[in-house]
């Protein structure tokens, strides 16, 4: 029985978490600790905790695009050094959008430290495409992969702006992106439920092409590793363990959907039967089990209680 770990990417960050993970464990306080000393320019801990605002306040705070992606690795890659400390080590990983730093630093392709440099750039230069080139995202329920496909080609072949699948996460559950005109187009002919997401960018998507240049450059600073197990890219939903394809593969991702039906298809056939999600929510055991049934156990791991849960199974 092969174990995959799963990496939570943004919208599901949520005001207090990891609280109890700082207060229980002493590695996961040592990471929180760490990140907070590293980002000096802002006070992760107390945004992540909601220690200086409360209610609305907070939670909008911690959405913030370059505030909501350091806090979501440093939330899994705490709950990983608990993991470690148990004795515990995955078969395979993967990771959902910025979920996927959290993956390679969980499998040793990336430490700690520059990952957490990285998603930071990261979620600056992604906030400041979305100012320089505003665009929109909406979720379509119950539709046909194909058909929203060809609806957003053909909406794009209009010129009246640009629109794509960006996640690909279940069964009759894609993600749209682009312009924001070019999406309203979208949701008014795709043959499905649309809701529109409250997202600072249309992320996995060309509009993101501002933030390309800045991500390569930092990537660029940084080591990659080969990896301790097969880490699964968003771009291609293949294993590999190559660090120089996994950097091109880290900057593909902007612009490109995130493949994550396909992905999870792959780990199962590469012998998966337990998903792990290490963070904080469980969106992506919601979105396992949606693609692939009763066939496999889904897990969380982002809580001293679920923690413990899994070390049991």
């Amino acid at each position: 029985m092969a174990t995959a770990f799963l990496f939570p990417g943004q919208g599901s960050q949520s005001v207090g978490m990891g609280h109890e993970l700082y207060e229980q464990f002493d590695e996961a306080r040592a990471r929180f600790e760490a990140a907070d000393e590293l980002l000096d320019d802002v006070d992760l801990l107390s945004l992540m905790f909601g220690l200086e605002s409360s209610g609305a306040d907070a939670d909008e705070r911690l959405k913030q695009t370059e505030i909501t992606q350091p806090a979501l690795y440093t939330h899994s890659l705490a709950a990983m050094a608990v993991l470690e400390a148990s004795g515990m080590a995955p078969d395979m990983v993967a990771g959902h959008s910025l979920g996927e730093y959290s993956a390679l630093a969980a499998a040793g392709a990336l430490s700690f430290e520059d990952g957490l440099r990285v998603v930071r750039r990261r979620g600056e230069l992604m906030s400041e495409a979305g100012e320089r080139r505003p665009g929109a995202m909406a979720a379509v329920l119950g539709a046909d992969t194909d058909h929203v496909e060809a609806m957003c080609k053909e909406i794009s072949a209009e010129g009246d702006g640009v629109v794509q699948p960006a996640n690909y996460n279940a069964p009759g559950q894609v993600v749209i992106s682009g312009d924001v005109g070019a999406v309203e187009r979208a949701t008014e002919v795709i043959e499905g439920r649309c809701l529109s997401l409250p997202v600072s960018g249309a992320f996995h998507s060309p509009l993101m092409e501002y933030a390309r240049t800045g991500l390569t450059e930092i990537l660029n600073t940084v080591r990659i590793e080969e990896p301790r197990c097969p880490v699964y890219p968003n771009v291609t939903a293949e294993p590999t363990t190559d660090p120089d394809e996994i950097r091109q593969r880290l900057t593909e991702q902007l612009l490109s959907p995130v493949r994550w039906a396909p992905t999870l298809r792959r780990m199962h056939e590469d012998g998966a039967t337990r998903f792990v999600e290490v963070g904080t929510g469980s969106v992506l055991q919601g979105l396992v089990g949606r693609t692939l049934g009763d066939d496999v156990a889904a897990l969380g791991a982002g809580t001293p209680d679920e923690i413990e849960a899994v070390a049991e199974a």
